[in-house]
C-alpha cells in the first residue's frame, strides 16, 4: 500500500484557523456555541478550534465529545468498536448552536449517527458540521458547513488523519 502526504502540520493548522474564523463569522461571535468532537480525532480538532476561538475573542467555547458508536447502522460490519465516553459541557446543548467536529467526512453515516445521538441529549437551536477533510462519496444527504480541505479520492483509497496529540505525528495521508 503506497501512501502520500497531502497535508502537513502547517496545512492542518491553517485549515483549523480558517474553520475557526468561519464558525465565528457564521455564528456572529462565540456566544451560544458548543463544540462536540466525534472521537477520537474529532475531539482533538474541536479542542484546537476552541483554543483558536479563545485566541481571537478571549471567549471560552465549551467543548465536549459525542460518541456515536451505538447509533451507527454498520455495527454488523465492524462490531469491535469500543464506545468512548460522551461528555456534554456544563450547561448542555439546549438552545445552543452545536458544531459537530470530525476529521474525515466520507459516507455521512457517522454524522447521521451523531445527529441521532444529539437527539437523545437535548435540543440545540442549530447544528453545524466542521470537517477537516471532505473526501466525497456521500451515501446520505449530508453536507459540511465548514471544511478544511476537499480531497477527492477513489472509494478504495484510505484517507488517514494523524494528529500529534493522538498519533505522535501531524499529517493527512492518502493511501492506495
Amino acid at each position: 500500500m503506497t501512501s502520500r502526504i497531502v497535508l502537513h502540520d502547517a496545512d492542518i493548522a491553517r485549515a483549523l484557523t480558517r474553520i475557526s474564523h468561519e464558525i465565528l463569522e457564521s455564528n456572529k461571535g462565540p456566544d451560544g456555541l458548543v463544540l462536540l468532537g466525534i472521537p477520537t480525532r474529532g475531539v482533538t480538532l474541536a479542542e484546537r478550534i476552541a483554543a483558536n476561538i479563545a485566541g481571537f475573542t478571549d471567549a471560552t467555547v465549551p467543548v465536549g465529545s459525542l460518541d456515536v458508536t451505538m447509533y451507527r447502522d454498520d455495527l454488523h460490519r465492524n462490531p469491535t468498536r469500543t464506545p468512548r465516553p460522551t461528555e456534554i459541557p456544563a450547561g448542555g446543548i439546549d438552545g445552543r448552536t452545536v458544531v459537530l467536529v470530525d476529521d474525515v467526512l466520507f459516507s455521512g453515516r457517522s454524522i447521521r449517527a451523531a445527529l441521532d445521538a444529539l437527539q437523545d441529549i437535548g435540543r440545540p437551536a442549530a447544528v453545524r458540521l466542521a470537517i477537516l477533510i471532505d473526501r466525497g462519496h456521500r451515501e446520505l444527504p449530508i453536507r459540511p458547513d465548514f471544511v478544511g480541505k476537499n480531497l477527492p479520492s477513489a472509494r478504495e483509497e484510505r484517507v488517514n488523519v494523524r494528529l500529534t496529540d493522538v498519533d505522535g505525528v501531524e499529517e493527512v495521508t492518502i493511501a492506495s
